[in-house]
């Protein structure tokens, strides 16, 4: 099953939910803002897809990034270090999250959804 961590306020996870629902792909639906993901789910994941870098993990557009100053971090910090911060603050993520155990994609964009979730 297909989890997808988003937020209700976020219009990218809303037209991603809507793209998959009009697609017929099942998913679970987790607010990644009131209950984000495990640390050690976050390490799993950026573990296995590490090819991709840290950075494609982070909201690199919000405010909390911003506060934090983390684009002047983030090439230092280990898989641990932001699965830590993360896993504290879902607004961190960059959303939506979908994973299914092999597969996992950050953002929302037509032809990666084509590719990865069809």
């Amino acid at each position: 099953m297909i989890k997808f961590y988003g937020y209700k306020r976020c219009s990218t996870s809303r037209s991603a939910q809507k793209w998959l629902k009009d697609h017929d792909v099942d998913f679970e639906l987790q607010d990644l803002v009131e209950e984000p993901p495990k640390k050690e789910d976050l390490v799993k994941w950026m573990s296995e897809h590490q090819d991709r870098g840290l950075k494609y993990f982070f909201n690199t557009h919000g405010q909390d990034y911003r506060k934090l100053h983390l684009k002047d971090k983030v090439d230092r910090m280990t898989i641990d270090e932001a699965a830590e911060l993360m896993s504290q603050n879902g607004k961190l993520i960059k959303r939506p999250l979908v994973v299914d155990g092999k597969k996992l994609t950050c953002g929302f964009n037509e032809e990666l959804y084509q590719n990865t979730w069809l």
